[in-house]
Order: structure tokens, then C-alpha cells, then sequence
């Protein structure tokens, strides 16, 4: 029984979406079912969400280690940071959901598949976050990668989709087997596919250095494809451009949690032995993924290509403060991992809230061009303020959540003495301004060819209402959130 409610959230969100799917092909009224799909997937995205806070009290012990789930589950770990990415996953796929009520119904007839493998997908967002062994983490990752594909690929009618659908799929493939190959390496040195085995491995005698650095190298252009890092990230662009919409703020969001969950887990507690290696990869990798994309970013036409470079830049934010992670860290930052937490939080709100706006605007006009924003503010005051608090949020300027993610990120850097690290994030988030102020002056200062005002609905309304609330919150009431990202960082530092 207690294995089961350990796995309530995973049980709730996988019986949600075979209900839907059933509903889809049993229930033969297509008006109905597209008032009450869309709903239903909702419902179960927030019953998982308190599933995993009813979890969170019980789910560690007094020194912060992953509970015992038995012999049921001997490949999870339900741990509290397990369950901080079991929490985004289910704001994502609740707020991704709502956003996709209008804009899936004008655009395809197959509403309740869609809606079945945004739940699919968020469940193999939740296995990933919890796999502590290489076999389940690369099911879950394959079960991820399948679900996107076809999520991209499908408006079967858009030879954009398709296009997109297929060199997310190529680019996925080759970054996948390069992944196994990197895991089978590590099997091959330690004899074991379980984490803590691995690290008890490595740690009790000694290791050909060049054999460790290559099957990290390997790996992480697995996860660096997920988490969208230079040099993995050329897929984004056409994938974010081509897709739904709605899938494209969920590609912007929940891979790269996901791959952040399992890079920390694997490079934090299976290798800590050799921190001093990969940090220094890391922090390579962070400089060139916040350069290339920043930079790429400026010359951008389109909205969703021009926030995919964005995302490819706020992924190379992140990774500066696993890059600064040590196991002897000082209490003001206890170890950076707790800063990608808080920056991850805030970017899911922030980021969902501009695709939201996106969305709405795509609807309304049928195109993401950045120049059909222009005069937004006459049209929609309300649409515009909240760009204008996104953006500021993802340039990282208070009070915005954003400034609260990036203070911790470069904080823990500096803490490490990685000065040169931290100034050159200070100087990408310099050049970010440009690009999203520009499309702020078209908001409020530019001229547009339509001048009729945007009236959302209730539905995106709301969306856009609570990413922006929370947006805000994170920065003016921070300490519940900071006490968060620690408490469910907390497993890290108790590994050593």
C-alpha cells in the first residue's frame, strides 16, 4: 500500500489519459467531447499535482535521503527532488493544456489523442525525474522523445509540422544511441546500471580517467539534446517553429526540466568523485549556449524561432549553477543546484505565460510573425503588460522571478570563484535586452496593419493572469520558494 501511494501521482495522470483515450473512441458526441476532454485532462493534471504535495511531507527521512519505496519500485527514487520536477511536470502540462483548448480545436479534429499524450508525456517527465538507473532512464527518455515527436508532427495537413516532426526525430535518434553508447561504457566500468552502485564503484578503486570523461561526453549529448545545449540544440529552431504552438511552450519547458532532473542525478550522485572534470565541461557548454543563442536570437523574424534561441539561452543560465556545484559549498549557496531549481520554477511560468501570449496572438492573426505585434498596447493593454513582465522576467530584471533564478545561478558562481563564468552570463543577459525590448517597443510604440482588439476568452485569460501572478511572486514573496528549490535540493548535499 505504500508503494502505491508513493506512485499515486504517475498511477493518477496514466489513468486519466487511457480514460480520455477511451472516451475519444467509445463517446460519439464530438461537441461534447470537445468541451470535456480538454477538461478531464485538466483535472487530472491537477489531482496528480496534489498527489505529489500530499507525497512531499513523507518522502524524505531527517537527513533529507530518499525513502524506501520497496521492492516495487527499486529503480525510483521518491525523493523531494523527484517530486519538485513531478510538480512542474504537472503545472506544465495543466497550463500547456488550457492553453491548447482554442487553438487545438481550430487547427485539427483530433482533439483527445492530443490531449491523452500531453498526459503521456507528462508521465515520462515524472519516470524520467525519478529514474535512478541507467536502463529506466533511458526508457523514460525514449518514452519522452517518442510522445514529442509525434506531439510536433501533429497537424498532419502542415508540411511545417511534418518537417519539424522529422528532424526533431533524426537529430533525436543519432543524440540517443551516442547516450547508450555513453551508458554502456559506464556499465562496462562499474559492472552496474544503478546510480549509487555506480558511484560506490568508482569510488572504491581507481578508474582510467580518459574511459570516465568519454561516457560523460557521451551522455550528456544525450541530455544536452533534451535540455536543447549548444552544440545539441540544432533541432530547436525548426522543431519550436514548426510544431503546435502550445506544443512549442511545452517543448520549451518540460524536456528541459527533464533533462536537467536526470543530468543532476546522474552527475551529482553517480559521479561526484569526479566533479572537478565536468565541471569544467559544464561551464564550457553554459558559455557557448548562452552565446549562440543570445546572439543567433538578434537576427530572429519569427516569435517562435526567436524564443526558441531565447530558451537555447536561459538553458546555458541554468547550467552555470550545476557548473558551480561542489560538495563543500558555503551556506549562503549551499551548493547551485537549489539556483537551477529557482530558476527553473520561475522560467516555467515565465516562459508558458509568452507562449501564451504567442498563442493568443496566433490565433487572432494566423501567423507568429514579431511583426504583427506591433501596437499590441492598443489592442490589448493587458496582453502587453504581461509580455512586458515576461520579458523582463527572462532577461532577469526584479521583481520578476526570473532576477530571483538568475541572483541565485550567478550567486553560487561567484561563490565558486567562477568570476569569468558569471560575467559572461551577466553580459548575455546585457545582450538579451536587445532583442526582447525590441519587440517590446513594437508593443508599445510601433504601428500595426490591424488595429481590432484582442479578446482572448476566459480560458487564456486566466493563463496568462496566473503565469504573470507568478511571475511576480516568486520575486516579492521569494522566501516560500527559496525554502522550496533548498528543501528539494537537500538530497544532493546529503549524498556526501
Amino acid at each position: 500500500m505504500k508503494d502505491f501511494i508513493l506512485l499515486l501521482p504517475e498511477v493518477i495522470i496514466t489513468v486519466v489519459a487511457f480514460a480520455i483515450l477511451t472516451l475519444e473512441i467509445a463517446w460519439k458526441g464530438e461537441r461534447r467531447k470537445a468541451i470535456v476532454l480538454p477538461w478531464l485532462a485538466f483535472l487530472g493534471a491537477i489531482l496528480t499535482l496534489l498527489a505529489t504535495l500530499y507525497i512531499w511531507p513523507v518522502a524524505t527521512d531527517q537527513f533529507g535521503i530518499a525513502t524506501d519505496a520497496g521492492d516495487f519500485v527499486p529503480m525510483m527514487a521518491v525523493d523531494r527532488l523527484a517530486l519538485f520536477f513531478k510538480i512542474l511536470s504537472a503545472l506544465t502540462v495543466a497550463l500547456v493544456g488550457l492553453s491548447a483548448v482554442d487553438y487545438i480545436k481550430a487547427h485539427t479534429p483530433f482533439r483527445g489523442e492530443f490531449y491523452a499524450m500531453t498526459l503521456f508525456a507528462g508521465l515520462s517527465l515524472m519516470l524520467l525525474s525519478s529514474a535512478t538507473n541507467l536502463v529506466l532512464i533511458y526508457l523514460s527518455l525514449e518514452f519522452l522523445s517518442i510522445t514529442s515527436y509525434i506531439l510536433t508532427g501533429y497537424l498532419r495537413q502542415d508540411a511545417r509540422s511534418t518537417e519539424a516532426a522529422v528532424k526533431y526525430f533524426l537529430y533525436g535518434a543519432v543524440a540517443s544511441g551516442v547516450m547508450l553508447y555513453g551508458f554502456s561504457l559506464l556499465f562496462g566500468i562499474t559492472g552496474s546500471v544503478d546510480l549509487a552502485s555506480i558511484k560506490t564503484s568508482l569510488s572504491g578503486a581507481p578508474v582510467n580517467l580518459a574511459f570516465i570523461t568519454t561516457a560523460v561526453l557521451l551522455i550528456l549529448t544525450g541530455f544536452g539534446f533534451k535540455i536543447a545545449l549548444v552544440p545539441f540544440h540544432q533541432w530547436s529552431p525548426d522543431a519550436y517553429e514548426g510544431a503546435p504552438t502550445p506544443i512549442t511552450a511545452f517543448l520549451s519547458v518540460g524536456p528541459k526540466a527533464a533533462g536537467l532532473a536526470v543530468l543532476i542525478r546522474v552527475l551529482v550522485v553517480a559521479l561526484p568523485a569526479y566533479d572537478f572534470n565536468w565541471t569544467a565541461v559544464m561551464s564550457l557548454v553554459a558559455i557557448l549556449t548562452m552565446t549562440v543563442g543570445n546572439l543567433i536570437a538578434l537576427w530572429q523574424t519569427n516569435m517562435k524561432r526567436l524564443l526558441a534561441y531565447s530558451s537555447i539561452a536561459q538553458a546555458g543560465y541554468m547550467i552555470i549553477g550545476l557548473a558551480a556545484w561542489t560538495a563543500a559549498a558555503s551556506p549562503q549557496w549551499p551548493n547551485g543546484v537549489n539556483g537551477v531549481l529557482l530558476f527553473l520554477f520561475a522560467y516555467v511560468f515565465t516562459n508558458l505565460g509568452v507562449f501564451a501570449v504567442v498563442i493568443i496572438m496566433e490565433n487572432k492573426t494566423g501567423t507568429a510573425n514579431i511583426s504583427e505585434y506591433g501596437g499590441l498596447i492598443r489592442r490589448s493593454p493587458f496582453l502587453s503588460i504581461a509580455l512586458l513582465v515576461f520579458f523582463l522576467s527572462l532577461i532577469g530584471i526584479p521583481p520578476t522571478g526570473g532576477f530571483m533564478g538568475k541572483l541565485f545561478v550567478f550567486g553560487a558562481a561567484l561563490d565558486q570563484k567562477l568570476y569569468l563564468l558569471a560575467g559572461i552570463g551577466v553580459l548575455n543577459s546585457v545582450v538579451s535586452v536587445y532583442y526582447y525590448f525590441g519587440v517590446a517597443r513594437l508593443v508599445f510604440f510601433g504601428e500595426g496593419t490591424d488595429e481590432s482588439p484582442i479578446r482572448p476568452g476566459v480560458v487564456m485569460n486566466s493563463v496568462v493572469t496566473v503565469t504573470m501572478v507568478m511571475t511576480l511572486l516568486i520575486a516579492l514573496v521569494g522566501q516560500p520558494f527559496i525554502e522550496f528549490a533548498n528543501n528539494s535540493a537537500h538530497i544532493l548535499a546529503a549524498a556526501f
